[in-house]
């Protein structure tokens, strides 16, 4: 079935800014809370947020295999699990509606007003009820930067980071989208020195620059996915934050590794960007070396062609950008991980999200995390307010974001932004 809505020349009778991140061409897939509090199924052109429950109720998905409820809901997940035909069936009749030569919700006035809200006029919330959260490690430039720090640098990657995509499985409770503040973690650590541990406040809060992918229902337990059908299984992606407490993590990732230095909080981005949206911007990734083993072997453009910034705000004052870097740059691929995932015949089910892992650059502009760009805090970072950061200070604001750029268009993923409050205190 071909993928309509891509069309370059596509044009949408809604106003879409330039360089907007939502071009008709997108179509991403989110939850909104409206201002009557009626959450609700929804997609995004330019500036509005459009209610696709309004639209199935208002008949514009006819012809199109959908229970009576697929939209009315307060997560995806059932949409999700309706497989790759219906997202691609229904990103094609959304991008026709909005078409600029289709008069049919355009010239409606009373449809218009029930579908179509202005962004700033709804509150964005989780877009899929997420069961279990896969977090990888699956960038060869950040795992070797972080074993120089903590390792032998001249073996800072262990003997398997070459042959599998090392992972850990994360905490779901506590993945929040953008714009919900997040606390300094209280935990163990151990101070330089000491013999005994202390309990505290972390001092090393850092961000972690990631993406993160949206599976269906791929398998049943027991049963494992081959790295060339893994990416029929995998809905979308968003941008991710993965929250880190280094202190904290030094002291108790041995020999279990990531546990409460990393569960206190993930922040991704609201809106879900499809595959088939993300289909022009193919690139190859990194050459394997040594080849894997052949369950994990791959032909063809694995990756995608993504850039990605991280921006530091502090309270009052502009925002600088201490990173940018691409989603290219990750070692071992979305169908890689899916399929290592399911070697052993793990369950994945829909709404599951899966972690890339940081993803850092061959240059210190390009590291994804404040470890990396200060060096464990050796080399503080300078803002445009003149102050300097070793890792993140309470009240700061770090804001990710993400595009793609090409082909006559834009396609983009908004951004997960977060502002990383004190700690919690009881009263």
């Amino acid at each position: 079935m071909p993928i309509t809505a891509n069309d370059t020349k596509r044009k949408s009778w809604l106003e879409v800014p330039e360089n907007s991140d939502f071009p008709i061409q997108n179509i991403p897939f989110g939850v909104f809370l409206t201002k009557e509090n009626v959450v609700t199924v929804g997609t995004r052109i330019g500036d509005y947020a459009i209610d696709l429950g309004a639209l199935q109720q208002l008949n514009y998905f006819a012809g199109i295999d959908l229970t009576d409820d697929m939209f009315m809901q307060d997560t995806l997940n059932d949409f999700i699990s309706d497989g790759k035909k219906t997202w691609r069936l229904v990103r094609n009749r959304i991008a026709d509606i909005f078409d600029a030569t289709n008069p049919q919700l355009r010239d409606s006035t009373k449809d218009r007003d029930i579908v179509i809200f202005k962004i700033e006029d709804v509150e964005m919330q989780l877009p899929v009820l997420i069961g279990d959260y896969t977090d990888f490690y699956s960038s060869k430039e950040h795992a070797t930067n972080v074993g120089k720090m903590f390792r032998d640098p001249e073996h800072a990657l262990l003997p398997n980071w070459l042959h599998i995509p090392v992972g850990y499985h994360g905490r779901s409770s506590t993945i929040v989208p953008s714009g919900i503040p997040v606390h300094r973690p209280m935990g163990q650590t151990l101070p330089a020195g000491e013999k005994y541990p202390v309990f505290g406040p972390s001092r090393l809060v850092d961000f972690e620059l990631e993406t993160a992918f949206i599976t269906t229902d791929v398998n049943i337990m027991g049963e494992n996915i081959p790295t060339y059908e893994a990416e029929d299984y995998i809905f979308g992606m968003v941008l991710l934050n993965d929250w880190s407490a280094r202190d904290i993590q030094k002291w108790e990732y041995v020999p279990l590794g990531p546990f409460l230095a990393k569960n206190f909080a993930t922040s991704i981005s609201p809106w879900i960007v499809t595959m088939d949206a993300l289909e022009p911007f193919r690139t190859k990734g990194p050459k394997q070396d040594p080849s894997p083993l052949p369950y994990l072997q791959t032909k063809g453009k694995k990756a995608f062609d993504i850039h990605l910034e991280v921006s530091i705000k502090p309270e009052n004052a502009e925002e600088t950008i201490v990173s940018k870097s691409n989603f290219k740059y990750l070692y071992w691929s979305m169908s890689q991980q899916l399929a290592h995932h399911t070697s052993n015949g793990c369950r994945i089910n829909s709404g599951d999200m899966m972690g890339s892992g940081t993803i850092s650059g061959p240059t210190p502009d390009s590291f994804g995390s404040m470890l990396e760009l200060t060096w464990g805090g050796q080399n503080p970072l300078k803002l445009k307010d003149g102050s300097e950061r070793k890792f993140i200070e309470d009240n700061d604001t770090v804001i990710i974001r993400g595009f793609c750029e090409g082909n006559e268009v834009r396609i983009g993923f908004g951004e997960v932004c977060s502002q990383l409050l004190p700690p919690f205190i009881r009263p």
